[in-house]
């Protein structure tokens, strides 16, 4: 197993090398300049996401599109991610997480608008769409289609399933002494519930869940820089020059160069906000919306939501804390955190990383399923669903690094073809976005 664990992460360093950081920092610098920094319309985006009427084709609302595109991407990436990756990366690392969500906003925005133009009605009445339409239907290349619905398929078992799966009951374990498998379990029922009752029963659950689980956890990050608000203004300078410089410190914490920081903090901004991955255009496709820019307004506010203001409060919480540099790591690390509010700080940990792990295992199971049926048809949809449940237990009982390092090499490979198609295909969103946003008929 050790030895397994060690070939995974050695894989990953080598997946995450220079040439993908260039290339997926580089396509959301890119399409920001493209599209004339469309980040300036994030306010009109915001008021736009809270829309519930039904105003076009589709299966759910505008703001069920994005709930479950948050319910997928606010998970352990803004929990368990942020402290892997200050732990891992250093203090710097919070800042290359925050620059990934901001200047990511852009990507979001594209692969939507290209989602929902290259979109389908499927046989059973549903729509599909994401990049693997993308690729067939745009740019004419059904073999990288193939490769990327294959890819996201099998991601989805360690980026949306057992990643949060394990995150969890690791944490129930240490708060309440509860065996994994119990926490498996009862996990694995409630997902079974859900999902079985397809995406319009898991946008249901999501409208409710998502607005709740993130203003409770995002109180608590508050409620904690309130607490050692005379430390907040060092820890933001810290954090801005570890990210250029590096940063070594006492305790189990023996440094980490800058590149290390800029490594760490944009795979994890990724495996946080999805930005540039192509998972949420899925979802982003099944929205009932007039034309592909307005839900690709809607689709961009979760890059937001998830990175520059939840990552962004993890990251200034974990990193004010000062535990990182004792050793620790993961879901431990933001528990020691939180464990300056008296008596019930590792149980609003708890409790939002419980809700954030079960919309999150809700949200990938629909990306997974879309992917399958893209390459097997619809009935590939029950089976698959049923696996996905399975998984969650096994997610449950595996090891950390193993679960990580997995995740890691996943998301790497199943973004090249999808930044791919944004590169190639970015005329297309510059003359969607003039036509319908910058001359006025959105």
């Amino acid at each position: 197993m050790q030895a397994i664990e060690q070939a995974l992460a050695a894989a990953a360093n080598w997946v995450w090398g220079i040439p993908l950081l260039v290339l997926l920092f580089g396509t959301h610098l890119f399409l920001t300049v493209r599209l004339r920094f469309i980040q300036r319309f994030i306010g009109k985006a915001i008021r736009l996401s809270f829309s519930r009427e039904r105003e076009g084709a589709g299966d759910i609302s505008h703001f069920g599109a994005l709930t479950t595109a948050l319910a997928a991407t606010i998970g352990t990436g803004n929990i368990v991610g942020v402290s892997t990756a200050v732990a891992a990366g250093g203090p710097g690392a919070v800042l290359w997480m925050w620059l990934t969500g901001v200047f990511g906003i852009a990507t979001k925005y594209a692969e939507a608008v290209l989602s929902v133009k290259y979109r389908i009605t499927a046989p059973n009445g549903t729509m599909a769409g994401g990049p693997m339409y993308v690729l067939e239907r745009g740019m004419g290349k059904k073999w990288l289609a193939v490769i990327f619905a294959a890819l996201t398929a099998v991601t989805a078992f360690g980026i949306g399933n057992m990643v949060q799966a394990n995150s969890i009951s690791a944490l129930v374990h240490d708060t309440f002494r509860v065996p994994p498998w119990v926490t498996g379990a009862v996990l694995s029922l409630f997902t079974a519930g859900v999902i079985l009752g397809g995406i319009r029963s898991v946008a249901r659950v999501c409208e409710r869940l998502v607005p709740f689980m993130a203003g409770f956890y995002m109180l608590g990050c508050v409620v904690l820089l309130v607490m050692h608000a005379d430390a907040v203004p060092e820890t933001v300078r810290l954090i801005f020059r570890s990210a250029f410089s590096g940063h070594a410190a006492a305790g189990g914490f023996i440094g980490a160069a800058a590149r290390e920081a800029m490594r760490y903090g944009i795979a994890r901004g990724l495996f946080s906000n999805e930005s540039g991955l192509g998972s949420a255009p899925i979802v982003a496709a099944a929205a009932q919306t007039k034309n592909p820019v307005r839900q690709a307004m809607v689709s961009s506010t979760g890059t937001f939501w998830d990175t520059v203001v939840v990552c962004a409060l993890t990251g200034i919480v974990v990193v004010n804390s000062g535990e990182w540099m004792n050793g620790l790591n993961g879901a431990r690390l933001t528990k020691a955190a939180f464990s300056d509010i008296p008596v019930i700080g590792p149980a609003i940990l708890t409790v939002g990383l419980l809700t954030f792990v079960f919309s999150t295992i809700l949200g990938w199971s629909y990306y997974g399923e879309k992917a399958a049926e893209y390459l097997l048809g619809g009935g590939i949809i029950l089976p698959y669903r049923i696996a996905w449940v399975a998984f969650v237990m096994i997610g449950s009982v595996a090891t950390l690094p193993m679960v990580w390092s997995f995740a890691d090499i996943a998301n790497g490979c199943m973004a090249i073809p999808n930044l791919i198609s944004l590169l190639v295909l970015n005329g297309v969103v510059v003359r969607e976005t003039r036509h319908f946003l910058w001359e006025g008929r959105l």
